[in-house]
C-alpha cells in the first residue's frame, strides 16, 4: 500500500493572517495520520482546503499520484474525500436519515423514497454499531448522538479518505470506543484517516504517523511508535513543557463557606444535591455523560430552575432562579456548548467579550463607549493569547480553541466570585490548556471559588481540591483527588448503588 495523498507547499492567506505557509503532508493507504498543532496552527484550514471548503492560494494536491484542483465540497466527495467537522454541521429540523443522505437521497418516480432512505440508514447505523432511530429529528438528539450522526454521514459515501476534526470532543468513552472500532474497520478495508485531536492518549492508540503544524508552518512528521507525548508537545509549542498541570500550592484562601447548596432537587435533572464551596477552592464534578453533572450546575445558575432547595452565599440565603439573578450575584457559567450557548458567532470578538457585563462599557447616558470595549477586549486577547487578526474579527472565523478563550474572557469580565467551568478545555491544545489552568489558579488565589466539570480524569484529578462523583443525577461520593485514583473513581461510577457523601470537609 502506497501514498494516496500529498499536499505540497500549501498556502492560504486571510486578511491580516497567513494561515498556511508552505505546508506539506502525505497520507498512505490504510493508515491513520494524526495532524497536531496548537489552536490557530492551521490544521482546520488545511483540512478545509482538502475537503473543498477553501481554495488554496499556493501549492497543489496530488490524489493517487494525480494532481487535482478540488473545486468544492461536492467535488471532494466525488473524489472520495469526506470530513467530520469539529463544529456540528447538521440540520436540526431534519431527520437522521435526511441529514446523512442530503443531496444523495434515493429517488423513486422522481420523488425522495423515504422508506428506502430509512432502510439504508438503519443498515448503515447497525453496521457502525450506532443505536439511533433513522426517523429521529436531529434537534431531539444529545450532542454526542449528533456527533455519531456526523460520523455516519461521513462514512456513508464509502470515502477513500476521511478527515476527523476533534471527533471525540462530545463523545462518551463507550462512543469513543465505537469510533475507534469504525476506524479499525476502515483501515482494514484500505481506507485512510486524517485524525485531528488534542487528546494524546487517542493519538497513541489509533494513529500510525503524526504530522505537526505550528503557526501555519509544517514542523515535521514522525512515526507514532517512535515518539512520545513530550516530544510531540515540544514540536507543537516550540518549547518544553515541564509540567502539563501548573502547581496549585494552596487548597483554599479562606475557611469561610462561599457557596452552599442544600437539597437542590428537580425531577429528572438533579436529586437532593448538597455541597459547599470555599474561596480559592476548585471543586471537581466528575460523571459520565448523562449522569446529571451539567444539570446540577445549570440548576445553580438558574437555567434549570430547582423545584426545591436553598442556595447560600457567604452564609446568607439568596434567590437564584434565573441566569440574570446568578450574574447579579457574580456567579459565572462557562457552558460546554460554546457554539450555541456561549457565543454570538456572527458578532465580533470585542462584542462577545463585553456581552456579559455591558454596564462596564456604558456612559452616563447608557450609551456604549467604544474605546472602553476596545481596551477591555485587547486586555483579554493579550492575557489569553487569543489568535485573531483583530478584535473586530467575527467569532465564527476563529478556531474552536480561540472561540473557547473568548467565552472565558466574557465571564472573567464580570469579576466573578463563583466560576462554573463545564468542559473548559474541550477541543483546546495542550499549550492553551496550560494557560487556562494557570488562569484558574490565579483566579483561585484571589478568592474565586471554582466548580470544574471535566470528562478528562487526569484533568479533574490534577486541578481539583475536592472531587464529587456524580451518577444517576446524584452525588455518589466525595473524594480527595490527591488520595484517589482513576480506577477508584470508575468503581463508584460502575456500582449499581452507592452513596457515601461528606460535604463538610
Amino acid at each position: 500500500m502506497g501514498t494516496i495523498l500529498e499536499m505540497k507547499e500549501i498556502k492560504k492567506v486571510f486578511p491580516g493572517v497567513v494561515a498556511l505557509d508552505g505546508v506539506n503532508i502525505s497520507l498512505d493507504q490504510g493508515k491513520v495520520l494524526a495532524l497536531l498543532g496548537e489552536n490557530g496552527a492551521g490544521k482546520s484550514t488545511l483540512m478545509k482546503i482538502l475537503s473543498g471548503s477553501y481554495v488554496p492560494d499556493g501549492g497543489h494536491i496530488e490524489l493517487f499520484g494525480q494532481k487535482v484542483n478540488i473545486r468544492n465540497v461536492v467535488h471532494a466527495r466525488e473524489l472520495g474525500i469526506s470530513i467530520i467537522y469539529q463544529e456540528l454541521s447538521l440540520s436540526p429540523n431534519m431527520t437522521v436519515a435526511e441529514n446523512i443522505w442530503a443531496l444523495y437521497e434515493p429517488v423513486k418516480f422522481g420523488l425522495i423514497n423515504d422508506a428506502e432512505m430509512n432502510r439504508k440508514t438503519k443498515e448503515l447505523l447497525d453496521e457502525l454499531d450506532i443505536h439511533i432511530s433513522p426517523s429521529a429529528l436531529v434537534r431531539d438528539l444529545s450532542i454526542s448522538n449528533q456527533q455519531m450522526v456526523e460520523i455516519a454521514k461521513a462514512v456513508s459515501s464509502n470515502p477513500k479518505i476521511i478527515i476527523m476534526d476533534e471527533p471525540t470532543s462530545a463523545l462518551s468513552s463507550k462512543e469513543t470506543q465505537t469510533l475507534f472500532n469504525i476506524i479499525t474497520k476502515l483501515k482494514s478495508q484500505g481506507n485512510s484517516v486524517i485524525y485531528i485531536s488534542h487528546r494524546m492518549e487517542e493519538i497513541f492508540e489509533i494513529t500510525d504517523t503524526v504530522s505537526v503544524l505550528r503557526d501555519g508552518k509544517y514542523i515535521g512528521t514522525v512515526k507514532t511508535k517512535d515518539t512520545s507525548p513530550d516530544d510531540l508537545i515540544t514540536m507543537m509549542v516550540g518549547r518544553n513543557m515541564d509540567e502539563v498541570y501548573p502547581p496549585k500550592n494552596f487548597k483554599r484562601t479562606s475557611d469561610e463557606i462561599l457557596l452552599e447548596i442544600r437539597d437542590y432537587h428537580r425531577k429528572g435533572s438533579y436529586h437532593n444535591i448538597s455541597f459547599s464551596l470555599r474561596p480559592g477552592e476548585i471543586l471537581g464534578l466528575y460523571g459520565l455523560m448523562g449522569s446529571g453533572r451539567t444539570e446540577i450546575v445549570q440548576g445553580i445558575f438558574g437555567m434549570l430552575k430547582k423545584e426545591r432547595g436553598d442556595l447560600f452565599l457567604h452564609g446568607k440565603k439568596v434567590k437564584v432562579n434565573t441566569p440574570l439573578q446568578a450574574i447579579e450575584k457574580r456567579i459565572a457559567f462557562v457552558t460546554e456548548d460554546r457554539k450555541h450557548e456561549g457565543l454570538v458567532l456572527t458578532s465580533s470578538v470585542y462584542e462577545n467579550i463585553t456581552l456579559a457585563n455591558l454596564d462596564k462599557v456604558l456612559n452616563k447616558l447608557r450609551l456604549i463607549k467604544h474605546d472602553k470595549e476596545v481596551n477591555i477586549s485587547n486586555r483579554h486577547v493579550d492575557a489569553l493569547k487569543i489568535k485573531t487578526p483583530s478584535i473586530y474579527q467575527t467569532v465564527n472565523k476563529l478556531s474552536g480553541g480561540n472561540q473557547q478563550k473568548i467565552v472565558l474572557s466574557k465571564w472573567f469580565e464580570i469579576e466573578p466570585e463563583i466560576l462554573i467551568l463545564d468542559e473548559p478545555t474541550r477541543g483546546i491544545d495542550v499549550g492553551a490548556k496550560f494557560e487556562i489552568y494557570k488562569l484558574m489558579i490565579e483566579l483561585a488565589s484571589k478568592g474565586v471559588g471554582i466548580i470544574l466539570i471535566s470528562s478528562e480524569l487526569p484533568e479533574i484529578l490534577h486541578m481539583s481540591d475536592r472531587l464529587l462523583v456524580i451518577k444517576d443525577h446524584e452525588v455518589t461520593v466525595e473524594l480527595d483527588p490527591k488520595q484517589t485514583s482513576q480506577e477508584e473513581i470508575m468503581s463508584y461510577i460502575t456500582k449499581t448503588k452507592s452513596k457515601q457523601t461528606d460535604t463538610t470537609s
